[in-house]
Parts: C-alpha cells; structure tokens; sequence
C-alpha cells in the first residue's frame, strides 16, 4: 500500500467526518475520542444496552472493547455487533486482555464470533483468541508475545472469523489470510501512555467507514497513528506530553510528512 493511497483515506476521514460508534473501556474513553476527533472522525460513546442497537445504525463503523470488562458491556457490545453486521456496517473489535481470564476469554471468542471486519491486539491477545495460549498466559493488557510470534495464530483466526487481523507490537503485522502487511511505524514512548493501543482500535474503526477494504483500511489507520507517535515522540518531554504531541500530530499530518515517514511493506 502507498503512500499515496493512505493520504487519501486520511483525506476522506477529514472531507466525510464519519461517526464512529464505540463501545470502548473507561480508561481509554477521552483518549480514544480525543483521537478520532484529531484525526477528522466524529466520535460517540453509546454504551447502553437500551439504545446501541438505534444508535450504531446511525453510525459509519463500530468498535467494541472490552477493556474494562462487565456484564452490561458485553451484552450492549453483542447486541451492537450484531445490529452493525445485519446492517453492512463494518466493525473493529479489540479483545483487550484476552486469555487472563476464563472468563474474558470466553467474551472475546463469543464476540469474535460475530462478523468482525476487523481484530485488532497484541501477540498474545491474537495468540489467545485462536486458542494457541492457554488462559492466563497473557499479564493483563500487556504482551509476553511478540507480534511476529502471533503470525500463525492470525491466519488461523481469520480464516475462523473471516475478519482481517491486526496484530499490534514493535512491528505491525495485519493479514486477511492471503497476504500480509508490516507497519514498521510508531515509537518506544508509546508504550508508556495506556491506551494508546486501543486509540489505534478507535482510528480503525474511522479508516473502516470510508474503505470497504479491511486490510487496506488497517493498514493504513496503523500507519497514520504510527507516524504521528514518532512526530510526537520528537517533540514530547516524556509520556505526559506524549498524549497532547500525538493529538496535534494526529490533526496536523500533511502529505509530505506521511509519504516521507510510512514504512509499509506487502
């Protein structure tokens, strides 16, 4: 994938300002709508069982995550899935976590069951909802897997999910079973903000309302937020400014800076 052809989806975002509907955890909630609305997205967080159904038909893209697990959100995430996939909206699902716990894991296999166009995690949480780790392998949210390690359990998962997978770490790998792409964007630092990995669920999910193609549209959302982390990274003190510099590099990415940093390769 060019260059080029990620500055124009990055274009599309800003001219379409698509809603994006996210179902997302309490930690990440401002950092995630602070993203999507820096990168040209328009975001909302509808969380209720009562009105998700309604409120993703309204909506360009969807994204669940399960982050900070509880009943409530994994029913308002099923019934939102659900709804999103009768209707051809196309949705992103983060199973944060996967594989800590018997039961985080059996919320992130019943929703990967639901027609996600796109899987976005770390090596472990890929390796755990194909089932090639066993629960309680991964430490929390963080990763003991590198993501090249995650490669076969990708291709395995999206031929059982049909969904594109992207597996998120010092390298980006995504695939959808046939070919494979590497992001090789982003910055050390990054890690030491949370969240900032289901940011780039929630920038998928933007990519995704204005690109039918999933592999394309993950693409390119990593490589975005990848660049702007290592603009940020140049400018920050440490993590704490790190989350503002991401922001304003988010909304102040030009053409020329993206065609000089993304190093995409596939």
């Amino acid at each position: 994938m060019t260059a080029d052809q990620i500055w124009r989806l990055l274009n599309a975002i800003r001219e379409r300002r698509p809603l994006v509907h996210n179902i997302t955890n309490f930690v990440v909630m401002n950092n995630s709508a602070n993203a999507l609305l820096a990168l040209g997205a328009s975001p909302a967080m509808v969380h209720s069982s009562d009105e998700v159904e309604d409120f993703v038909a309204l909506s360009q893209a969807l994204v669940v995550n399960i982050g900070t697990l509880y009943s409530e959100q994994i029913a308002a995430g099923k019934l939102a899935a659900i709804r999103a996939k009768a209707a051809g909206i196309p949705w992103v699902f983060d199973p944060v976590g996967a594989g800590a716990t018997p039961y985080r894991q059996a919320a992130a296999v019943a929703l990967a069951r639901l027609g996600p166009s796109v899987i976005r995690g770390n090596g472990s949480e890929i390796l755990a909802l194909a089932q090639q780790a066993r629960a309680g392998q991964g430490r929390g949210v963080d990763s003991l897997h590198g993501s090249e390690a995650a490669l076969d359990a990708a291709r395995k998962l999206t031929e059982d999910c049909g969904a594109a997978i992207a597996i998120t770490g010092e390298v980006d790998y995504v695939t959808d079973g046939r070919r494979v792409v590497e992001i090789h964007n982003g910055h050390a630092l990054m890690t030491r903000v949370t969240g900032l990995g289901c940011s780039a669920t929630a920038v998928i999910g933007a990519f995704l309302a204005v690109e039918p193609d999933a592999l394309a549209a993950t693409v390119a959302a990593l490589a975005v937020f990848g660049v702007a982390g290592e603009l940020a990274a140049e400018q920050a003190r440490g993590p704490g400014s790190l989350q503002v510099e991401l922001l304003d590099a988010l909304y102040a990415l030009d053409a020329a800076t993206l065609t000089a940093r993304a190093r995409v390769t596939g």
